[in-house]
């Protein structure tokens, strides 16, 4: 096992044993025992009653977070001719069609989100290789594939962000930055843990959100009390 540095040992004795945390709390005091150089991501991770095996227990969905994700993400559309204009103007950094099919084609995946439309999808599936592993394809349940371009490209612009349940039965997601308020960081982790509760499966017995950890890039996990929902 490794042995922890003196100021992981510091971020781990500030974080008391056993105890529940109220998400006010965690927020922050996640800021105070994250001492990395850069700035680091805040992360969420909700341990859910579900099998993700059956088909209707499985938790997927999109969030838009109030306060943003403190990340630039890049965002290509992939659009016919059309659409270009109306893509830009929205912000999105690369626009296009068969030009960045053949990069994808070549291994080019130097983006966050793709967006495209109901008529390009065609078009993408050969790509499912490269794209799927990566978390890329575009799907019409995430707002990625739509006609309403410039909507999809702001929203996500702005801080929307899909999630999915792992096999293990955990959402993993990015919530914010540690150079955001307390506040924010807290507002955001509210705003996922509603949205879970509301996509509850029906088939999903006894005990939902079984349990929720808070850490940042490289700092220990703060457990929150489950019963903030």
């Amino acid at each position: 096992m490794a042995r922890l540095t003196r100021k992981q040992k510091e971020a781990q004795a500030k974080i008391e044993k056993d105890r529940l945390y109220s998400l006010e709390e965690a927020s922050a005091l996640v800021k105070e025992i994250t001492n990395t150089k850069f700035d680091a991501s805040v992360d969420l991770a909700v341990r859910l009653g579900v099998d993700p095996r059956k088909a209707n227990q499985m938790v997927r969905g999109v969030v838009s977070l109030p306060h943003g994700t403190g990340k630039d993400v890049k965002v290509l559309a992939l659009v016919t001719p059309d659409k270009e204009d109306e893509a830009k103007e929205a912000g999105a950094d690369y626009v296009g069609l068969d030009e960045y099919l053949d990069k994808i084609k070549s291994g080019w995946t130097d983006v966050d989100v793709i967006i495209t439309m109901p008529s390009v999808m065609g078009k993408l599936g050969p790509l499912g290789r490269v794209l799927g592993p990566r978390g890329l394809m575009p799907n019409p349940k995430t707002g990625t594939v739509t006609m309403d371009i410039a909507k999809a490209v702001t929203e996500v612009k702005a801080g929307k962000i899909d999630f999915r349940v792992d096999k293990t039965g955990i959402v993993h997601a990015s919530i914010g930055k540690a150079s955001f308020s307390a506040d924010k960081i807290a507002g955001n982790a509210n705003e996922l843990l509603t949205t879970l509760i509301k996509l509850k499966p029906t088939a999903a017995k006894g005990t939902y959100v079984k349990s929720i950890y808070m850490s940042s890039t490289m700092s220990p996990s703060i457990a929150i009390d489950t019963k903030i929902g």
